[in-house]
C-alpha cells in the first residue's frame, strides 16, 4: 500500500497452471524453500505470453498524439511486467501462494458483482512492506508485507485495498491522465516558455515537472481514500474483520531497519571465533558519509508530494467502520518464516548484502540457531569477497540512507565497506570449515563448492566459473540455488 499502487500493469483472463517437478528435484524441494521452477520465469511463462499477445491498447482518443502517448504508456506497463516475470521478481511457492490466494478467493467469491473473475495473484519477492495494483485484474503482494503483517485480517485489508484500485480502474485512469497532460496545450506551452529562456532552463523545467507531480500526488490521495472506503465494503461482504488501527501500524513500515540489535555487532562474529576490529566500524574521514547524524532524525516529506494520506488521517476516516470485538487470526509462523527466508535469499541474490545480513542478525536476536542462517552469512561473506575482487564491493553492500536505518545498521554497512580483503578472505575460509554444514542438504554444500571455485579462479578468466556453474545446474537442477549459479553459466 505504501509503494506506487498505480505502477502500471496488465491483464487479460489468464489461466494458472502448476509445473510438475523433475524426479530428481524431490530432495531439493523437501529441504529447500522452493524449487527453481517456482520462479516466475517458468511458473508464469504462459501468462506472460498471453499478456504480450492479447493485451491490446484500446483506441480511446481521436487526437493522434494523445492516442500515441497513451499507447506508449500502455505498452510500457506490458514490458514492465513481462520483464519482471523474466527477471524472476515473482515466485509461486505453493505454501505461500496458497495462503495468500485463499484470502483473495474469499474476497472474490463474496463480491461477485464487483469482481467477475478470480484475479491473478503474484507474490513479489521484495522486502518492501507493500502490495500493488497492476490494473485489469492483477495484484501483487510482497513477501515483505507477509513478514510484517501480524494477522490474516491485516493482509486481507491490503489486498482489498489493491483490489479496489483495480475495480475503480485507478491504474488505467492514471495512464489516461498522463497521456492527456503530456499532449495538452498547457504542457506544450510550458515547454516552449522554458525553451525561450536563455538561462536557467533546467531549473525552470524542474518546476514544470514538480508542479505536475504535486497536482498528481494530491489527486492520487483522493484515489487512496476511495480505495480505503471500497476495501472496507469488500471486507465486510466477506465476513473478514476490519480494525482501522491497521492503518496506524503502516506508519512503521519504513523503519524495518531502524530496529537495533540486541548485542554489539562484534559478538555475532565472535560466536564463530571471528574477531572484528573496532577500526572497521569507525567512521573515517572518507567513506559512506562523514556528515554528523544522531540516528534520531526522521524523514519528512512535503505533504503535497505524498501519494497516500497520512496514516493517522486514514485511521480517523475509517475508525467508525471498525468491527467491535474483532478477533484476529495470526499469520501462521511457518508462513512468516518462509516469506522471511525467501526475501533474505532474494536480497542476497540481488547483492543487497547489508540488508540481507542485518535481517539474519535480527533472526539471531530472536534465538534462532537454524543452520540455514549461518549458511547465508557464509554466502554473504563469499559474495562480498567476490565483489571486492571484481572491484565492485561498494555496490554489493547496498547502501541505505541514514534516515531509514539504526546506528547498528550503519555500523554494519561501515564494517562491510572497511573490512580488509585479507580478513574477509580469512572469514570466508573459517565459515567453510564450521560444523553447521553437516546439517545442510547436498545442494547447499554444492553451492559452497561453487562459491569456493568462484573465489579461487583468476578474475580475468570465466571458464572455470562457467564450468562450475554448469555442473551445479546439472547436479541440482531443481534447487532454488540454481538461481545464483545461473548468473555464471
Amino acid at each position: 500500500m505504501n509503494l506506487p499502487d498505480c505502477i502500471y500493469l496488465r491483464l487479460v483472463p489468464f489461466f494458472l497452471f502448476f509445473y510438475s517437478l523433475p524426479a530428481n528435484d524431490a530432495s531439493a524441494q523437501q529441504n529447500g524453500l522452493y524449487s527453481y521452477n517456482d520462479l516466475s520465469q517458468t511458473a508464469y511463462s504462459r501468462q506472460k505470453d498471453s499478456l504480450e499477445k492479447f493485451w491490446v491498447c484500446p483506441a480511446l482518443y481521436n487526437e493522434k498524439s494523445t492516442q500515441k502517448k497513451y499507447k506508449e504508456l500502455w505498452d510500457a506497463r506490458t514490458v514492465y511486467i513481462a520483464t519482471a516475470i523474466d527477471n524472476n521478481n515473482y515466485i509461486k511457492e505453493q505454501e505461500l501462494y496458497t495462503y495468500v490466494n485463499e484470502i483473495l478467493t474469499s474476497l472474490t467469491n463474496s463480491n461477485k458483482k464487483l469482481l467477475k473473475q478470480q484475479p491473478l495473484l503474484l507474490i513479489d519477492r521484495s522486502s518492501a512492506v507493500n502490495a500493488y495494483a497492476i490494473g485489469g485484474n492483477i495484484i501483487a503482494v510482497n513477501a515483505g508485507l507477509i513478514c510484517f503483517a501480524e494477522s490474516r485480517e491485516e493482509i486481507a485489508l491490503v489486498i482489498a485495498h489493491e483490489l479496489s484500485h483495480n475495480i475503480l480502474q485507478h491504474p488505467d485512469k492514471s495512464m489516461r491522465e498522463q497521456a492527456e497532460y503530456f499532449t495538452s496545450p498547457e504542457y506544450k506551452q510550458s515547454l516552449n516558455d522554458v525553451l525561450k529562456e536563455k538561462y536557467e532552463r533546467y531549473s525552470r523545467l524542474k518546476k514544470v515537472f514538480q508542479g505536475y507531480s504535486i497536482d498528481r500526488s494530491r489527486h492520487h490521495r483522493y484515489h487512496e481514500g476511495d480505495a480505503d472506503s471500497l476495501a472496507i465494503v469488500l471486507l465486510k461482504n466477506s465476513g473478514i474483520g476490519f480494525d482501522a488501527r491497521f492503518f496506524l501500524r503502516l506508519d512503521s513500515t519504513d523503519g524495518q531497519y531502524k530496529q537495533p540489535l540486541r548485542h554489539p555487532l562484534k559478538d555475532y562474529f565472535a560466536s564463530h571465533d571471528l574477531q572484528i576490529a573496532e577500526s572497521w566500524i569507525q567512521k573515517k574521514a572518507k567513506g559512506l558519509s562523514t556528515r554528523n547524524y544522531n540516528f534520531r532524525d526522521t524523514v519528512s516529506m512535503d505533504d503535497s508530494l505524498k501519494t497516500h494520506p497520512d496514516c493517522a488521517a486514514r485511521y480517523a476516516a475509517t475508525a467508525k467502520a471498525s468491527d467491535a470485538g474483532i478477533k484476529l487470526t495470526p499469520v501462521p509462523s511457518p508462513i512468516k518464516e518462509k516469506a522471511n527466508r525467501i526475501l533474505i535469499w532474494n536480497l542476497f541474490d540481488n547483492m543487497s548484502f547489508t540488508a540481507c545480513l542485518y535481517r539474519i542478525l535480527l533472526e539471531k536476536d530472536k534465538g534462532s540457531t537454524d543452520a540455514w542462517y549461518d549458511f547465508m552469512i557464509h554466502n554473504i561473506l563469499q559474495g562480498l569477497y567476490f565483489a571486492d575482487r571484481q572491484l565492485n564491493r561498494f555496490r554489493a553492500i547496498g547502501i541505505v540512507p541514514k534516515e531509514y536505518i539504526s546506528k547498528d545498521y550503519y555500523a554494519l554497512q561501515t564494517l562491510l565497506e572497511q573490512m580488509p580483503r585479507d580478513n574477509l578472505e580469512q572469514f570466508c575460509a573459517t565459515f567453510r570449515s564450521l560444523q553447521f554444514w553437516q546439517k545442510l542438504p547436498a545442494d547447499a554444500n554444492g553451492l559452497k563448492a561453487l562459491m569456493a571455485t568462484l573465489n579461487t579462479t583468476d578474475t580475468n578468466s570465466d571458464k572455470a566459473a562457467s564450468a562450475a556453474a554448469k555442473n551445479f545446474l546439472k547436479t541440482y537442477n531443481g534447487s532454488m540455488y540454481c538461481e545464483f549459479a545461473s548468473h555464471f553459466k
